[in-house]
């Protein structure tokens, strides 16, 4: 652990963690730039690539602001192929919902009711006359490729916070899996999921044991698949517990609902016709227009993936600048970042949201990237709001809480194992505002301890 510079006022923190044992094989990291006038304020290490965790989403979500724009929106497209009579309110074609990767589709933070966004979208068909449908419905979602991050590890991918990214995405990607448990060490029990397909059953082989107070359980399995292995541990004596997993076919999942809505509406269709699409469908065939959703704002959406660390957005966000790929996506935020005068040899990118410990960056391109955000008019307010407050909100709520960064200090968390971090502004004593990075790796202690470190780091730039 070699320091370049520090000011004074952190020295104290930093010689504690030279002091520190759990510390001692660890690798530590800090950037902090006066937004002012572009200088290095204090600095740790701060060309040695680390692992970001989720502050890797403060690059993907700055450069899709810069790129798509804040009012960019998803469409969502309902199309009929055939004829359609308006004498007789048939369709003797298919109907294909085509998503453009739109991730708040029946996504809890954007539904605040129990009412299906596809029962709006049946209402519009009945007004437009249609009272049946001879064909297949088909959740269309060949606008991006169905593939996950390859570095991303068997104990993640098939939770909720590891769902693939979809063309047509549907309810977060996420299922419920409900549980009742009774005494210490009895094995819980699965009383149903939440939500279900119409036609396909997703088989929960479970072995998840009463134990404990937190939810421990962990879902294992290909994530395209309806055959789920859980295993863990959940609190006793629980009701109606839940483990969110990941949805194997968000896409046929949006298409029954729609199915569902349709009879609602009074409208005929044949259950058995129903599927999902993942290839690229031929363009040859005639298509017509019947109905245009849009998505909230691209500004809106970043908001709660920086906020709630949304790995499903930001993933989607990822393949959105990408035109449907992940790769192409990584390239563009890459290229966007060299081209406003960033070392992207810094910076080694596997995917959008940072839950692969294969991504790395350092924490000077994390404080120059913040830094040139925030001296951009048309991206700092927008990004900034996106940051939870130290104090107040998201993973930062109980960070600094009484002291001067309480309230003056947005920054994005990271975490995952062994790896932990934050970037984002502070406005100090001094009046400055302050672009920053901390990123901790390989610590050898729990992962509240090492937040507790960083904190104390986190404190003092404030006093700067």
């Amino acid at each position: 652990m070699l320091p370049l510079f520090f000011d004074a006022q952190i020295s104290t923190v930093v010689e504690s963690w030279k002091a520190d044992k759990d510390l001692k094989s660890a690798t530590l990291s800090f950037c902090v730039i006066d937004t002012k006038t572009g200088e290095i304020v204090a600095e740790l290490n701060s060309h040695q690539y680390v692992i970001p965790a989720s502050t890797q989403k403060v690059i993907t979500t700055g450069a899709a602001l810069g790129t798509l724009g804040a009012g960019y929106r998803y469409s969502t497209k309902i199309y009929h192929t055939g004829t359609f009579s308006k004498e007789t309110g048939v369709i003797n074609g298919d109907i294909i919902i085509y998503g453009t990767g739109d991730p708040t589709l029946q996504s809890e933070n954007f539904t605040k009711d129990t009412n299906q966004v596809t029962d709006k979208w049946a209402q519009v068909l009945k007004e437009k006359g249609v009272k049946e449908i001879k064909g297949k419905i088909i959740g269309d979602a060949s606008f991006f490729d169905r593939s996950i991050p390859g570095n991303w590890i068997w104990a993640d991918i098939n939770n909720y916070f590891g769902v693939a990214p979809c063309g047509l995405s549907y309810n977060d990607n996420k299922f419920k899996i409900i549980y009742t448990s009774k005494e210490a060490g009895s094995k819980a029990t699965v009383e149903k999921t939440i939500p279900a397909y119409c036609n396909s059953t997703i088989c929960i082989n479970s072995n998840v044991i009463a134990k404990g107070t937190e939810d421990d359980a962990f879902v294992y399995g290909d994530p395209f698949s309806y055959t789920k292995e859980v295993a863990g541990k959940i609190p006793p004596n629980k009701s109606n517990f839940e483990v969110e997993a990941a949805l194997p076919d968000p896409a046929l999942l949006c298409a029954e609902k729609f199915s569902n809505s349709l009879k609602k509406a009074g409208i005929k269709y044949n259950s058995k016709l129903i599927e999902s699409n993942y290839k690229k469908s031929d363009s040859t065939i005639t298509k017509q227009l019947l109905h245009s959703h849009w998505s909230p704002s691209l500004d809106r959406i970043i908001f709660y993936t920086n906020l709630k660390s949304n790995n499903h957005y930001c993933e989607t966000i990822l393949r959105s600048v990408g035109r449907g790929s992940m790769y192409l996506g990584i390239d563009a935020v890459k290229n966007y970042w060299q081209k406003k005068g960033l070392d992207v040899s810094e910076l080694f990118m596997v995917d959008g949201s940072g839950l692969s410990r294969a991504n790395t960056v350092t924490t000077n391109f994390q404080a120059s990237l913040l830094n040139k955000i925030y001296n951009d008019s048309s991206l700092y307010k927008i990004f900034n709001a996106s940051l939870p407050v130290a104090g107040k909100s998201g993973s930062m709520s109980n960070i600094g809480k009484g002291k001067l960064i309480e309230n003056n200090m947005r920054a994005k968390t990271g975490y995952i194992n062994r790896a932990r971090g934050y970037c984002g502004y502070v406005k100090s004593k001094s009046g400055k505002d302050l672009a920053f990075s901390v990123l901790f790796n390989n610590y050898n202690c729990s992962a509240k301890d090492a937040k507790v470190k960083i904190e104390k780091f986190l404190v003092e730039l404030g006093e700067l």
